[in-house]
């Protein structure tokens, strides 16, 4: 029998589409939603599944960005075959990000049993809400948001990239606000420190699904539930990229603070009178 319903799996879609690329934590989301559906969220197989439908969203990102990734696709094509391509900012902008990808892999890989266990407590979600909106205000508030996305450099890429660990290992935090908050703090402007963190996500995200595969299957999901969460999630997540894009271009992210910390007191409430377990 498997271990999320068909029904389950569309309600946590929804929550991942959502979630995954404004700055509110989907982690953290998934497992408040978990807990309330009264689902094991240190469960092997319901972390592979909430890994798994996040291809959803990245493949959102895919097909919003296509025009963008054709582009850099190209240009790192060229690059490799043709020494005199590789001045192209395109070709080294690829290896930016791939390179701002190997140090949130060595962590997952290395700490994944913390990740799936201790971590995984809906405590430590609450915790990194707040945490994260700290975050959040501090780089709003004090980044000068001048550099636009042509002016994006390794040192920018990589800071950016590794801010990654902040949300796995603390789930709660968002991997979306910690890399657009960090991008902010380097003083890029919003919508570039958005579009970094949009790429940024392609490679991080991806592998996590697929790593996570086996254990969402071999762990008693079926096939049914996750092609529906993932098939969920990306037609939810590709409209949130489109408002998400539009509204950093007018707007600074006190809302988004302001509902993280409410999430979070809400959180601590239920947890503190055991309406929800941790």
């Amino acid at each position: 029998m498997s271990a999320i319903s068909v029904g389950q799996a569309t309600l946590l879609g929804i929550v991942e589409g959502l979630t995954e690329f404004l700055p509110i934590s989907s982690t953290g989301h998934l497992k408040i939603t978990e807990g309330l559906l009264g689902i094991e969220v240190d469960d092997k197989a319901v972390v592979g599944f909430t890994a798994v439908i996040q291809v959803g969203a990245i493949a959102a990102v895919l097909v919003y960005f296509f025009a963008d990734i054709r582009r850099f696709a190209t240009a790192w094509g060229r690059g490799l075959a043709d020494p005199a391509a590789r001045q192209n900012h395109d070709y080294t902008f690829t290896w930016w990000v791939i390179y701002a990808t190997i140090p949130v892999v060595g962590v997952g890989l290395a700490a994944k049993s913390l990740i799936d266990g201790p971590l995984a407590s809906l405590w430590v979600v609450a915790a990194s809400l707040v945490a994260g909106s700290a975050l959040m205000w501090f780089a709003d508030q004090y980044g000068r948001h001048k550099r636009g996305e042509d002016d994006i450099a390794l040192p920018d890429a990589m800071v950016v990239g590794t801010s990654q660990i902040l949300a796995l290992l603390f789930p709660g935090f968002s991997r979306s606000g910690a890399t657009i908050s960090t991008g902010l703090i380097r003083d890029l402007d919003r919508v570039a420190a958005t579009r970094l963190s949009f790429f940024l996500s392609i490679p991080a995200l991806t592998g996590a699904g697929l790593y996570e595969l086996k254990d969402a299957v071999g762990g008693g999901v079926s096939v049914l539930p996750l092609a529906v969460g993932t098939l969920v999630s990306f037609a939810v997540a590709y409209a949130s990229i489109a408002w998400l894009l539009k509204y950093v271009a007018r707007h600074n992210f006190n809302a988004f603070i302001v509902y993280r910390i409410a999430v979070a007191v809400a959180l601590a409430g239920l947890l503190a009178t055991g309406a929800i377990n941790s």
